[in-house]
């Protein structure tokens, strides 16, 4: 398994620096990762660093929490784009998640998905199912499958529970089958990760991409 091109990987912290970017993409460029994650501050510095590498730019929308207004996501996105993202990886507003809101979810990847489409960008759209009720994931995999986004991902990696084997499968149930899925949250091993991936994952975000070449590397 050629798990690199699985990795999206990761740094999100909110005391990040630019050698912390710098250092995350030069390890990305050694081992041929799918896509770095950064701040949103740090997206001009990503592209910079990786180059004309097959490394794609990956940002966070309405981040950790999801329940920034709709104009401000839409603001967020516009700036990711003209910053050079290729990716953007938005928090589902989860309040509205959990009240039922699905018109106002409904609206809200409406309006942002026609601007990320229209630059010819990825969107990923977290859901943060490890707080979510399973009927509350299978609807947002209903509402973003019919959307078509690129992604469903499961978590922001900041809530009490991160990704997992029982969710990505659900999801892989109830997605359509050109919907990928992103696990995040708490991914740090290897064989985690060979778990979420056989589940239906498509992506793995993770801040131990380098670690888990590494383990991947003294299993072969």
């Amino acid at each position: 398994m050629n798990i690199n091109r699985y990795i999206d990987h990761t740094i999100l912290k909110p005391t990040t620096t630019l050698d912390d970017i710098k250092r995350l993409s030069m390890e990305a460029v050694e081992f041929d990762f799918a896509a770095v994650c950064v701040p949103p501050p740090f997206v001009n510095a990503a592209k910079t660093f990786l180059g004309s590498t097959s490394t794609a730019v990956a940002t966070v929308i309405a981040f950790p929490f999801g329940y920034s207004a709709l104009e401000a996501k839409v603001a967020e996105s516009v700036l990711a784009i003209i910053d050079g993202a290729d990716e953007l990886d938005m928090v589902a507003n989860l309040i509205a998640i959990r009240g039922g809101d699905w018109a106002y979810l409904e609206k809200e990847i409406a309006t942002v998905l026609p601007i990320v489409r229209n630059k010819q960008r990825k969107i990923k759209v977290i859901i943060e199912s490890g707080i979510l009720l399973e009927d509350e994931i299978v609807r947002c995999c209903e509402l973003y499958g019919r959307y078509g986004v690129d992604f469903v991902k499961t978590s922001t990696g900041y809530a009490e529970k991160g990704a997992s084997v029982e969710a990505v499968a659900l999801m892989r149930r109830h997605l359509p089958a050109n919907i990928q899925i992103k696990a995040s949250g708490g991914i740090r091993t290897f064989a985690f990760a060979k778990e979420l991936i056989s589940a239906g994952a498509t992506r793995i975000g993770t801040s131990s991409g380098a670690a888990i070449m590494k383990e991947a590397a003294s299993l072969q």
